[in-house]
């Protein structure tokens, strides 16, 4: 059996990622995945939340929104709404968002509270990558 994986990930803007990784995991709908050599095919929609993978160099990190994943034995093909490494967050925007998210909330109706949620999500994933 393989010891890597190719790890490719694609927004519509840029291409992100095109490494041999030994491992993946990533924010799937329903809970977190995680990925080796090997694993089951599968395909999973993306959750907002941090996309880490292991090199020979260690971990790296992203942000990543929506999307899809296609997970063979061999490759995780990543097809991302959105994509960040960590130099690109803006931490002091990140934190003024979700503040402005949080106030929001208080006062928001049924109809509002999803896409507060998703906004809120992002935020706060953003701070957290940054600061890793």
């Amino acid at each position: 059996m393989n010891e890597t994986l190719r790890l490719d990930v694609v927004t519509p803007q840029r291409v992100m990622v095109e490494a041999e990784v030994a491992t993946v995991e990533m924010p799937g709908t329903l809970g977190e995945l995680g990925v080796l050599p090997g694993h089951t095919p599968l395909l999973t929609s993306l959750a907002t939340g941090e996309l880490r993978y292991l090199t020979a160099t260690g971990v790296e990190r992203m942000v990543v929104q929506g999307g899809f994943a296609e997970v063979m034995p061999d490759r995780v093909t990543v097809l991302a709404d959105l994509a960040e490494w960590p130099k690109e967050v803006d931490v002091d925007a990140a934190r003024r968002e979700r503040d402005e998210i949080q106030s929001a909330m208080k006062s928001a109706s049924a109809e509002q509270i999803d896409e507060l949620t998703s906004r809120l999500r992002l935020a706060e994933t953003r701070i957290a990558v940054a600061a890793a």
